[in-house]
């Protein structure tokens, strides 16, 4: 059983041309082919990744941040409520008002209690800007030293400045050292992203990302194993020109650097946009639906390769929805909170010694309640174009 699957899994005219098969793509006379079994180092390279990241982020990150002026803030503990507890894990995090009275009897405490309870423990379960600026961090600098590395992999090859070269002489294709380790890092990069989402800041688009991650491994894989791999780096270089710029924006917003934050922000929004929705589309999706047909047949691969690079772009749509809505908040001044974070609420952290019935009495001197503060102070205090990117992610 186990072995008619893996035959017709690996199938010739599943993956290659017809006329070919893998007996084709066998290494001789110089002749060096990707093969799957090389994909199997990804694997502890991501968990290499992961302690590389760690030390990355105590030994580097950690005491940038700290020269940046960037402190983790100590939150107020919610106090220890069994009934209160196993609600907030096992159903709800932000319990109706109905429920909130039906704790209020089942715990003895008073609504408003209650109310801050839950307000105290979503704080206590999102991350501060500490860990924000450091996971920014490792990502730039992996970003960055792709970005450049797959300029110094491409700049010289005929297929980086003509599309059509890419095809030349295909499947039949040497890979070069160049090309094996582009792959094999980036790929165990974004296995590390993979292994670590659980631990990683979760936006709103978590779901999103998720298959971002998964179509992107999918993807890279496929196009190793049946060499794809000239189309395959510079779908690589397009991704990260962009992702480079983002988390640079990201970590001058950590740091309070506003007016350098929304500069490269708008530098990286109209990158995104050249790079994703034009370069992308354009360029290399045409280039792998087009010109192959003037070189074989269509078959199951090309069809495959294409859809996903189709599902990436539709990613891509997404994410600058989100983009160019905040750009048009910024621009009308209407920009309150990041489009894809939960922003920190308020905890009444400054009267938390007062009764509940001085705080129901006494409103603060601007008349705006905790609730009405949180759409004021926002993310760092003021409304600006950095608020929005607190944690904005787009990668390949």
């Amino acid at each position: 059983m186990f072995e008619t699957l893996y035959e017709w899994f690996w199938w010739d005219r599943i993956w290659l041309p017809v006329n070919l098969t893998w007996a084709d793509l066998e290494d001789r006379e110089g002749w060096v082919y990707a093969k799957a079994s090389h994909l199997y180092v990804t694997i502890p390279y991501a968990v290499a990744f992961l302690v590389i990241r760690y030390l990355f982020e105590k030994l580097v990150a950690a005491p940038l941040a700290a020269s940046a002026g960037i402190k983790q803030k100590v939150h107020l503990r919610a106090a220890d409520s069994p009934v209160l507890e196993l609600y907030y894990t096992s159903r709800s995090r932000n319990p109706g008002q109905a429920d909130i009275d039906g704790l209020s009897k089942k715990s003895s405490l008073s609504v408003r209690q209650v109310e801050r309870w839950f307000r105290r423990r979503r704080n206590q379960d999102r991350p501060g800007v500490l860990k924000k600026f450091r996971e920014a961090s490792w990502r730039f600098t992996f970003y960055l030293l792709a970005f450049f590395g797959g300029i110094v992999a491409l700049y010289d090859k005929e297929w980086f400045y003509d599309t059509r070269e890419v095809w030349t002489g295909f499947p039949k294709q040497s890979m070069l050292d160049s090309q094996y380790w582009y792959y094999i890092l980036e790929m165990s990069f974004y296995g590390s992203l993979l292994f670590s989402v659980a631990f990683d800041v979760k936006r709103k688009d978590f779901k999103e990302q998720i298959i971002h991650h998964l179509a992107t491994l999918v993807l890279l894989g496929f196009s190793w194993c049946v060499n794809y791999i000239r189309i395959g780096t510079l779908v690589m270089l397009v991704h990260d020109a962009s992702d480079v710029l983002l988390e640079s924006a990201k970590l001058f917003n950590y740091a309070k650097w506003e007016k350098t934050c929304n500069a490269l922000f708008v530098v990286f929004a109209i990158v995104f946009m050249v790079t994703r929705l034009i370069i992308f589309p354009f360029w290399l999706i045409h280039c792998t639906w087009v010109y192959p047909v003037d070189h074989y047949p269509p078959f199951f691969g090309y069809y495959f390769f294409n859809v996903m690079l189709v599902i990436l772009l539709f990613l891509h749509i997404f994410w600058a929805y989100l983009i160019l809505r905040m750009v048009r908040k910024f621009l009308f001044g209407t920009l309150t909170r990041d489009e894809r974070s939960d922003n920190e609420e308020e905890d009444e952290e400054e009267s938390s010694s007062m009764e509940d019935e001085q705080q129901q009495q006494h409103k603060p001197a601007n008349g705006l309640g905790a609730d009405e503060k949180e759409g004021k102070n926002g993310c760092f205090g003021h409304l600006s174009l950095s608020e929005n990117i607190c944690q904005s992610k787009t990668v390949y």
